[in-house]
């Protein structure tokens, strides 16, 4: 399986390209920053410079095309205004999904978050109500298209080694998950047809990540 990752120097995407690797299957890290090369080769992915803020769509289908499926995992990160929360985090997963379809690839896996539908709550931080409303916009975005899509929404993010165990379902209660886990879900969401057109909330739990998502198709 080739599979093309969209922020691939981040800590997901490391993750889930070692677990793509390991079983000998073809993860593609698309980066911003030729100095994240390294790092990628190291989790057994193939770097390819692309800046979702930056390139066409048509540059990124270059890419895509041939794959059989892509993940979103990219976001502005920690330290990122407003403005990069929109326009990485909702017009960069909107860039890859149009250079999918331009490619004519069916699977798309998004990395969003939960707490997407309740943006607006008056307590929410500025910054992070923007971040919010980006992955709410991408969400939206994506099940307008035809396409085969999965829309995945951790909790709070840890890096806490993973357990193997979660809880998956289209609404749970908020809680952590380890970064290792989400890997593992990603890639077993990948191995999963039936897991499409799904939304679904991600934390940590009691039930193995292959029993969490086999359980999808009942």
């Amino acid at each position: 399986m080739r599979v093309v990752i969209a922020g691939g120097h981040g800590q997901i995407a490391l993750r889930l390209a070692r677990l793509l690797a390991d079983r000998g299957d073809t993860p593609v890290g698309l980066v911003r920053n030729e100095d994240h090369f390294g790092d990628v080769r190291a989790a057994g992915a193939e770097p390819v410079l692309r800046d979702l803020e930056e390139a066409t769509d048509a540059e990124v289908a270059e890419v895509v095309a041939g794959a059989d499926a892509v993940v979103f995992a990219a976001g502005a990160g920690p330290g990122s205004g407003v403005t990069r929360k929109d326009t990485m985090d909702r017009a960069g997963a909107a860039l890859l999904a149009d250079a999918v379809q331009h490619a004519r690839v069916r699977r798309y896996l998004l990395v969003s978050s939960m707490g997407a539908d309740r943006a607006d709550r008056p307590d929410t931080d500025p910054v992070f109500a923007a971040y919010l409303r980006a992955k709410a916009a991408s969400e939206e975005d994506l099940r307008r298209r035809d396409l085969d899509w999965t829309i995945l929404r951790p909790g709070r993010l840890t890096n806490e080694a993973g357990t193997g165990r979660v809880r998956l379902a289209g609404s749970v209660p908020a809680g952590a998950v380890p970064r290792d886990d989400v890997a593992a879900v990603l890639l077993a969401l990948l191995d999963r047809p039936e897991s499409r057109n799904l939304t679904l909330e991600l934390v940590g739990g009691d039930t193995p990540v292959d029993e969490a998502v086999t359980r999808l198709a009942a």
